[in-house]
């Protein structure tokens, strides 16, 4: 006695791909919320002097920089090259061109200790844009 079983897959290996598509693309707005979050969080901790300032590198005098200078230059953008199917990258930095000194209260040099904003935020925040990451992407597949 013998028994036969033929089982069409096809279906189910298109309904497999269809769910991967819907889990892939929600990995880009979850990113993006929790980035979101941090980009907020360093515009808040970025430091805001209280007038026109200046700063000097081996002499020579930059400037003047408005107060909030450095605070109004930080952005947040998708990175294409370091996104895939399945995983979604944001940066969130300081724009060098609009505020070069951000370097040096991020990281500090020779004369100053550093006083990170960006690195800072990203600690301050770690378990809301954990959650933040978590709900966005549920609300996502779920739609």
């Amino acid at each position: 006695m013998s028994a036969r079983i033929k089982v069409d897959i096809g279906k189910f290996k298109e309904q497999l791909r269809a769910t991967a598509d819907v889990l892939n693309q929600a990995t880009r707005p979850a990113a993006q919320a929790g980035a979101q979050i941090i980009f907020e969080r360093a515009r808040i901790n970025a430091p805001v002097s209280d007038e026109m300032h200046y700063f000097h590198i081996r002499g020579k005098k930059y400037g003047p920089y408005a107060p909030g200078n450095l605070r109004d230059s930080i952005y947040q953008v998708f990175s294409k090259s370091n996104s895939y199917k399945d995983v979604s990258t944001y940066h969130i930095s300081w724009n060098k061109d609009k505020a070069p000194y951000g370097y040096v209260y991020e990281w500090g040099n020779s004369k100053r200790g550093a006083k990170s904003f960006i690195a800072r935020s990203v600690i301050e925040t770690r378990a809301q844009v954990r959650e933040a990451i978590k709900a966005r992407y549920i609300e996502e597949v779920n739609k």
